[in-house]
C-alpha cells in the first residue's frame, strides 16, 4: 500500500491501551504494537478514502487493506466512522501543524498568509488522498460532513487568532466573519484545483490564493 502518514500516525497515536499492561513479545511493548496496528488502519483508511474512486468504506475492507484482522480493528476501533473520523483528524492535524508553524516563520503579514498557504497546498499536492478525504463532494458520509464542518470552525479560528497577532482586528464577530470566508474560499478553490477543474501548478495556485487573502484582509479594514 502506498502511504506516506504511517509515521505520522505513530507519532499522533495516544495511549490507546486503556492503561492496560499489554505483555511485551518480540522485544516491542504491547502499547507500542497496538499503535502500530492502530496507525496501519488510518492509512488502509486514507488509501480507501482517497483513492480517486474511493469513497466506500467497510471494516472487512479495511482490514484486508491493512492486513489485519477485524480483532485488531476493534482493538482499537468501536466502528468504521470512529475510524474515519480519527482519519480525517490526522489530516486535519498534520496540516494545522505544518500550517501554524510556517505562518510563525514568516517575517511580514504576506510572508506568513503565503507560508501558512504554500505549506497546506504542499500536503495535499504530495499525498493526493489527503485531498480527496478533506475535500472531495464524493465522500459525503455524516462523519465527515460533520468533521469538514469542525475543520472549518478550528481553521477560521485559527486564522483570526494568528491574524490577530499582525493586524488590528476591532471586531470580533467581523474578524470571524472573514476568516470563515478565507478558509471557505481556500477550501473551495483547493477542491477545485484537485477536481482538476484550474489548470494551474502549485505555485500558481498559492499565488492566487495568497493574493486574494491579502485582498480581503485590506477589505475588512474598510468596516472597522
Amino acid at each position: 500500500m502506498a502511504s506516506t502518514s504511517g509515521e505520522t500516525s505513530l507519532t499522533r497515536t495516544a495511549d490507546v491501551s486503556g492503561g492496560e499492561n499489554l505483555r511485551a513479545y518480540g522485544g516491542e511493548d504491547g502499547g507500542i504494537r497496538v499503535a502500530r496496528r492502530r496507525a496501519t488502519l488510518i492509512d488502509a483508511a486514507l488509501e480507501l478514502l482517497g483513492a480517486s474512486d474511493g469513497g466506500s468504506i467497510t471494516v472487512r475492507g479495511v482490514c484486508r487493506e491493512a492486513g489485519l484482522t477485524t480483532r485488531y480493528f476493534y482493538e482499537s476501533f468501536d466502528s468504521i466512522e470512529a475510524l474515519v473520523g480519527a482519519t480525517f483528524d490526522e489530516v486535519i492535524g498534520e496540516i494545522s501543524d505544518l500550517g501554524v508553524a510556517a505562518f510563525d516563520a514568516g517575517g511580514d503579514v504576506e510572508a506568513k498568509v503565503r507560508g501558512a498557504v504554500g505549506a497546506i497546498v504542499a500536503v495535499i499536492d504530495d499525498d493526493r488522498r489527503k485531498g480527496r478525504l478533506l475535500f472531495s463532494q464524493a465522500l459525503l458520509s455524516p462523519t465527515i460532513a460533520h468533521k469538514r464542518m469542525e475543520s472549518t470552525e478550528i481553521f477560521a479560528a485559527l486564522t483570526l487568532q494568528s491574524a490577530s497577532g499582525v493586524i488590528s482586528v476591532k471586531s470580533r464577530q467581523r474578524g470571524m466573519a472573514a476568516a470563515h470566508f478565507q478558509v471557505g474560499g481556500l477550501a473551495r478553490v483547493l477542491a477545485a484545483w484537485l477536481e482538476g477543474h484550474l489548470d494551474l501548478d502549485r505555485d500558481g495556485v498559492v499565488d492566487v490564493s495568497v493574493g486574494l487573502m491579502m485582498a480581503l484582509a485590506d477589505g475588512v479594514a474598510r468596516f472597522e
